[in-house]
C-alpha cells in the first residue's frame, strides 16, 4: 500500500540539503494519493498510462539485467586490477582517473553476494551490502535491534550500493560497519586467486589507511562467531545531522554475560584516533566484572587513556572524548534500563 511516509522515506539520500523540500514533499503526496487509485494495476503500468513517467521506464529493468549479465560472464580478475565494490566513496576519492582505469565490477556477482550460517559462524561475502544486512533474516535474528542501528548509518542509495567490505577497506577512521563489526570480532577472508588468508578485523589497521592486505588479494568473505542467547550487542552514534550523516564519534560493544558476570567484552570506537579501533583496555578491563553504574564510571575512564582524537570539521579533540564518553553510558543505559540513570548521567 502507497503512503506518504513511505514516498518522503525513499527520496532520502536523493535531495541536497539546500533545495526546498516543501514542493517535493507536496508533489509525493499527490503522486500518493494518485497512485491509490490503481486498484491493484501494475504501479509502473499505472503511472505510465496516466503520464506520470515516460512509457521507456517499463524497459528499465531488463536493460539493467543485459549490463549486469554481460559484466558478469568473465571470471574473478586477481592482480592490478581496480575492483569495485559499490563505489560510494572510490567515485568521489578518485573522480577523475577511475573512468580511465581498469575497473572490475564485483557489486552483484552472485558468489560474493551469499551469506549463510555454518556451525557457530555467520559467513557473508564482501559485495554484500548495508541493504542487504539490513534485510536479511539472519541478521535480524542475530540482531534485535538492528533496524534501529541501520537507520544511523548514510542514506538509502548509499546503503543500497555500499558495501561492507568496503567499508572495512575504505579505513576510515568513523567507518560504521568498521566499528560495528570490530567489537563483534569478525575476520576476513582474502584470497590471491590461489590461496586464502584469514585477517581478524582487529589486526587489519596498521596506521592511517594501511592496511594488513598483501598485494593481489581481494577481500572475499568475513565471517563472526553467532551471538549467543544471552549476548548483548549495541551500535551508537553522534553526527552533526540526526540522519543521513559522517559520524563525529561512533562506538559498538558486544557483551557476553554469565550469571550476572561478563565473561567476554569487545569495545570499539571511531572518530577518536586514525584508525577504527577496538578499545582493548577497557574490553579487557570489563571481563570478570557485574554491571553496574560504578563500572560504566570506571571504563570510561580507561576508554579515555586509549584514544587520541584530533580537532576537525566534526569537533574538537575535547568534544569527542566528551561524546565517546556518552556514548559508552548509551551502551550500559540502552542494554541495563534497571541501572540508575542518575548516576550513569553524572559519570564522567
Amino acid at each position: 500500500a502507497c503512503s506518504y511516509e513511505d514516498a518522503v522515506s525513499s527520496m532520502n539520500g536523493n535531495i541536497c540539503r539546500c533545495t526546498g523540500y516543501k514542493s517535493i514533499q507536496r508533489a509525493a503526496a499527490r503522486v500518493t494519493d494518485i497512485l491509490k487509485g490503481r486498484k491493484g494495476e501494475d504501479a509502473i503500468d499505472f503511472a505510465i498510462r496516466n503520464g506520470m513517467i515516460p512509457a521507456y521506464f517499463k524497459d528499465i529493468p531488463a536493460r539493467l539485467q543485459r549490463l549486469q549479465d554481460e559484466m558478469m560472464q568473465q571470471p574473478l580478475a586477481f592482480g592490478n586490477t581496480v575492483r569495485m565494490g559499490g563505489g560510494t566513496d572510490l567515485y568521489v576519492q578518485r573522480h577523475d582517473t577511475i573512468a580511465q582505469e581498469d575497473v572490475e565490477f564485483l557489486f552483484n556477482r552472485k558468489e560474493l553476494k551469499q551469506i549463510r550460517v555454518e556451525g557457530n559462524r555467520c559467513y557473508f561475502g564482501s559485495s554484500f551490502t548495508a541493504a542487504d544486512l539490513a534485510h536479511s533474516e539472519i541478521f535480524n535474528d542475530l540482531f534485535p535491534r538492528l533496524q534501529q542501528h541501520i537507520k544511523l548509518i548514510s542514506s538509502t542509495p548509499i546503503r543500497n550500493m555500499g558495501t561492507i567490505a568496503g567499508n572495512f577497506m575504505n579505513a576510515s577512521p568513523i567507518g560504521d560497519f568498521s566499528i560495528f563489526f570490530l567489537a563483534l570480532n569478525a575476520v576476513l577472508i582474502f584470497s590471491d586467486g590461489k590461496k586464502k588468508r584469514e585477517v581478524p578485523l582487529r589486526k587489519l589497521y596498521k596506521g592511517y589507511k594501511i592496511l594488513d592486505r598483501l598485494p593481489g588479494e581481494m577481500l572475499e568473505e568475513i565471517y563472526f562467531e553467532l551471538p549467543r542467547k544471552n549476548d548483548l550487542f549495541n551500535f551508537e552514534k553522534v553526527c552533526k545531522r540526526t540522519h543521513l550523516d559522517i559520524a563525529s564519534v561512533n562506538s559498538a560493544i558486544h557483551l557476553k554475560i554469565e550469571d550476572g558476570q561478563i565473561t567476554d567484552a569487545g569495545l570499539s570506537a571511531g572518530g577518536v584516533g586514525p584508525v577504527p579501533m577496538l578499545l582493548e583496555k577497557s574490553s579487557s578491563f570489563l571481563i570478570g566484572r557485574k554491571i553496574s553504574a560504578a563500572l560504566v564510571h570506571e571504563v570510561i575512564q580507561i576508554a579515555q587513556t586509549e584514544v587520541s582524537p584530533i580537532s576537525d570539521a566534526r569537533g574538537t579533540d575535547e568534544y569527542k572524548r566528551l561524546l565517546l564518553s556518552q556514548l559508552i553510558k548509551a551502551h550500559f543505559i540502552e542494554l541495563f534500563p534497571e541501572l540508575p540513570v542518575q548516576m550513569l548521567v553524572h559519570a564522567s
